[in-house]
């Protein structure tokens, strides 16, 4: 699948929000992995290793601060040219199997 769950960084006692840290390994694009890190359903940041830096950069910091649905729901089925993904539909996979609770 592609997916690890790294750590739990802390839960905190305000309606138990947990912040949890993800490293997806992508598939099809010049990125490699994507590191998350999500606050509840909530994108606290994003990191690409590898991929067009300015690119990658800017799809962090649009989402961050989103719900895990909305991001989804925007980037998952954007292509890059002829490739059948992207690094923000790579990112949509890894929220989607962050948010099943998966792990690999």
């Amino acid at each position: 699948i592609g997916f690890i769950l790294l750590l739990c960084l802390a839960a905190q006692r305000k309606g138990m929000v947990i912040r949890m840290e993800y490293r997806y390994r992508t598939k099809g694009t010049c990125s490699s992995e994507i590191i998350v890190e999500l606050d509840g359903d909530t994108v606290r940041s994003v990191k690409f290793v590898g991929g067009c830096n300015g690119n990658t950069k800017g799809i962090a910091s649009l989402v961050r601060g989103m719900k895990i649905d909305e991001v989804i729901e925007r980037c998952e089925g954007i292509r890059c040219g002829v490739k059948p993904t992207s690094c923000p539909d790579q990112l949509a996979q890894a929220l989607r199997l962050a948010k099943a609770g998966e792990r690999a």
